[in-house]
């Protein structure tokens, strides 16, 4: 049977109304966070807690389901291609998004086209750290000594293509030094090898070197994103020196493409009130994070702006994974 363009318009009105009132009932079934990476990291942590304040907040469990490997390209490509319904979502890292697209050949889905961005969650600062044996205690003592003895310093990072990598690289560029890259299987590695003297300085996240640097066995020097960080506030900044530098760790939340409009805005809005939650808001500054929230427009545009950085300092230091 044939309908006349009336009758058309119709039916596509009520399909849109009845996709709508779907929506609008969200959810129905629970729901899963997608991690990128194994149990245990700060991005497994803070996926936890945010899924029990969630919970109650959208009345189904919610649940955090780790899919680690592959640059965190593993659990992402899970929700690019999951169905749109409001049941799976990815807690973003700078990997998936951010990273990946320039650093990896072959990405198993498109990173800007198969996601929904949803709210951000949280900033992790950076933070210049060197080995208390060298003569630095400011970024320019840093670049002058790097500039004296060039190709002799060397920068630890939890990886290529971390965010630590990208932001010694970062510095590289911005300073005009050539120092020397060292790779290590994550953060802990690198650390104690900083401690121990073997490298001369790191940039990674500011929570990692609290206790370090209380006790001494580090030299905080600067925090590495423009403004300063209210976890140090003692600290200068890395772009006091080199105007503009800005390296930290941006986590958010997505979803696959295609999700309705209102399942967007009602997570984004139960997340904002979580991040909103004084007694959450301490939680996470004790983790060393600084919460955002906002709206997906936000989010869209801090994905972007942070990719173009990525792509900026990827292609000056021709870095590829390995």
């Amino acid at each position: 049977m044939r309908l006349g363009r009336r009758g058309a318009l119709r039916g596509a009105a009520g399909l849109l109304a009845a996709g709508a009132a779907r929506a609008e009932d969200w959810p129905t079934r629970p729901i899963r966070i997608v991690v990128p990476f194994a149990p245990g990291g700060a991005s497994d942590l803070l996926a936890r807690l945010l899924a029990e304040r969630l919970a109650p907040a959208l009345g189904q469990p919610v649940i955090v389901e780790n899919r680690p490997g592959a640059g965190a390209t593993i659990g992402a490509d899970a929700v690019a291609k999951a169905r749109p319904d409001g049941t799976s979502f990815l807690y973003g890292t700078p990997g998936p998004q951010i990273v990946n697209p320039y650093l990896m050949r072959g990405l198993p889905y498109d990173a800007e086209r198969d996601f929904t961005p949803i709210v951000s969650l949280v900033r992790a600062p950076n933070l210049l750290v060197v080995t208390p044996s060298l003569p630095v205690r400011s970024v320019a003592d840093l670049i002058a000594l790097a500039k004296a003895k060039p190709g002799e310093l060397t920068f630890g990072s939890s990886g290529i293509g971390a965010s630590s990598h990208l932001a010694g690289e970062m510095l590289k560029l911005k300073a005009g030094i050539e120092v020397t890259h060292v790779p290590f299987r994550g953060s802990g590695p690198a650390i104690q090898e900083l401690i121990a003297g073997r490298i001369s300085f790191l940039v990674d996240t500011l929570l990692l070197y609290t206790e370090h640097r209380a006790s001494g066995a580090l030299r905080a020097v600067a925090v590495a994103s423009v403004q300063k960080s209210s976890l140090m506030p003692d600290l200068p900044t890395i772009a006091e020196t080199l105007p503009g530098f800005d390296s930290f760790a941006f986590n958010y939340l997505a979803g696959p493409a295609g999700l309705p409009e209102a399942v967007v805005a009602r997570l984004n809005r139960e997340t904002n009130r979580i991040l909103a939650d004084a007694a959450f808001r301490r939680r996470l500054m004790e983790l060393g994070l600084e919460p955002i929230g906002g709206t997906p427009a936000d989010t869209a545009a801090t994905i972007r702006e942070e990719a173009g950085r990525a792509r900026e300092v990827i292609l000056a230091a021709n870095i590829r994974a390995e």
